[in-house]
């Protein structure tokens, strides 16, 4: 368990390299526990499986794609479930990362309202994915590929899914030993990385390319 009282966004980040992460029992609980799976699920970068509809609808419905723009507002989302892990501490903690610049929100928002999105941790070459949300339909895939297409733009190595579900597994997501995983976690830990090589108005059919794996990366973040 940890108390309010002793963990401070920094400590946090420090578990992260250490390869865990903490949750809480439910919205009102007051501690935290860490996890450290044996089975890590992670989704490759270059491997992310986006249907003909996915990369359809990707392209061509109403929505624009933010970063960062309601980081506060996407965790508060993540949360508004039956059953979640994210309480007062956690909210807390997260705003202290987004504050010092290494934990992030992509956003998908339609006729100014936030409909989507996921929100993370960047340390080194890894991202750490925390959560996501859906108030329209595919809203968060849509936040994937654009989060994919802004780790593989910005030279990452390791997205962490944490945990594998139906809905992450359809996007290319797989399993693999807790072994494997703080394998691949040190070696991001060593690597630089920009969450913000990709121009923030990068438009749609460049992030799909990059997260299919079929456009190529120009200085600028875009394709040439």
């Amino acid at each position: 368990m940890a108390s309010e009282a002793a963990l401070t966004p920094r400590l946090l980040l420090r578990a992260y390299a250490s390869g865990v992460f903490p949750m809480a029992d439910d919205a009102e609980a007051e501690d935290l526990f860490w996890i450290d799976p044996l089975r890590r699920g992670v989704l490759p970068l270059d491997e992310m499986h986006i249907s003909r509809r996915l990369a359809r609808d990707f392209l061509r419905k109403e929505f624009e794609i933010r970063v960062d723009a309601d980081f506060a507002g996407t965790v508060e989302a993540c949360a508004e479930r039956e059953n979640t892990w994210i309480n007062r501490e956690i909210h807390r903690l997260y705003a202290g990362l987004h504050r010092m610049g290494h934990a992030h929100s992509v956003e998908v928002w339609q006729e100014d309202r936030l409909v989507g999105g996921l929100y993370g941790v960047t340390l080194g070459a890894a991202f750490f994915g925390e959560s996501m949300f859906s108030r329209m339909r595919d809203a968060s895939k849509f936040a994937l590929v654009a989060l994919v297409a802004r780790l593989r733009a910005g030279g990452f190595t390791l997205l962490d899914t944490q945990f594998i579900t139906p809905h992450l597994e359809s996007l290319g997501a797989v399993e693999i030993s807790r072994e494997a995983y703080h394998a691949r976690l040190a070696d991001a830990l060593r690597r630089p990385a920009d969450f913000r090589a990709l121009p923030a108005e990068a438009p749609r059919r460049a992030l799909l390319d990059l997260a299919r794996d079929l456009g190529k990366i120009g200085s600028d973040g875009l394709n040439p």
